[in-house]
């Protein structure tokens, strides 16, 4: 799961298991689909799976964080998220069993529900209107 953070567009990449070729493969797929503007940087926990994460920066020119072990509040929005996912996939499902069509569908339900700190705008609306200022040209102030 990827969570862009202004927006918090939400972005499912199916992955045939948890190795690091995987997650690699999945995630540069899902970064590269994002519009450069938009995409700077990319925080991980602790996990194994992302050991390629310097083939991932090159792959996508994301600069990639890592959390602090045990500090779940440093990926707030994340783990909001997850929360949200929850209601469509429990914790403990076979998640091996969702092609990418299917994910990408409870990625679209969540990415057109209102939210509240978005003033009951969908992270859908966001990030468009986020896009559209990031590749307006600026006006120049005389």
């Amino acid at each position: 799961m990827l969570v862009e953070r202004t927006s918090r567009l939400v972005l499912l990449a199916k992955m045939d298991d948890a190795t690091a070729a995987s997650a690699l493969a999945g995630f540069s797929a899902k970064l590269n689909s994002i519009p450069e503007p938009l995409r700077h940087s990319f925080t991980y926990d602790q996990g194994k799976e992302l050991t390629r994460h310097q083939e991932l920066a090159a792959a996508t020119g994301v600069r990639v964080y890592f959390c602090d072990p045990h500090s779940p509040w440093q990926r707030g929005t994340c783990e909001n998220t997850n929360g949200l996912l929850r209601q469509y996939l429990p914790k403990g499902t076979d998640l091996s069993v969702y092609t990418q069509d299917e994910l990408d569908a409870i990625a679209d339900s969540l990415n057109n529900r209102p939210r509240a700190t978005h003033a009951f705008y969908s992270p859908l609306e966001v990030f468009a209107a986020t896009l559209a200022s990031a590749t307006q040209p600026q006006n120049a102030k005389h």
